[in-house]
């Protein structure tokens, strides 16, 4: 009798456990702590993301915080990606396939090429094809 209510404590025991871990982790995950920059207005998001890119890509080799902002342009840019590649209202504007062209370019790169420093013919190429994204976001195309 005595075993069983001590194996009974013990079962008990763990089904808490289990479920204390199993809510923190969902109060964790919805926290908000790892939350988007991006406001969801299109316009506003597109314009943030260019100075952003382009202050990234302006970075030289040498400058000690580039890994970082890298990494971090590579989360903006995935954040962005997901957020309005989902939306028909927004992927089939001229600036969003533009911003899209340029940030699969510079994201390949940071992917595959992670420890060398972007070319500069792709650097200009991503630098013209962000201005042309941001002023076709500002103007509604």
């Amino acid at each position: 009798m005595l075993s069983a209510l001590h194996r009974l404590s013990r079962q008990l025991m763990s089904v808490t456990l289990a479920a204390c871990l199993g809510l923190c982790l969902m109060l964790t995950a919805c926290s908000g702590a790892g939350a988007s920059t991006l406001t969801g207005d299109y316009v506003e998001d597109t314009v943030a993301v260019v100075h952003t890119l382009q202050s990234t890509i302006a970075l030289s080799q040498d400058d000690e915080g580039r890994a970082e902002a890298e990494t971090a342009a590579t989360e903006l840019i995935n954040d962005y990606m997901s957020r309005y590649r989902p939306r028909p209202q927004v992927n089939g504007l001229s600036s969003f396939t533009t911003m899209q062209t340029a940030l699969n370019s510079l994201a390949g790169h940071y992917k595959t090429y992670a420890n060398r420093p972007l070319p500069e013919a792709l650097r200009t190429r991503v630098d013209k094809e962000l201005g042309k994204a941001e002023k076709a976001a500002v103007r509604g195309s």
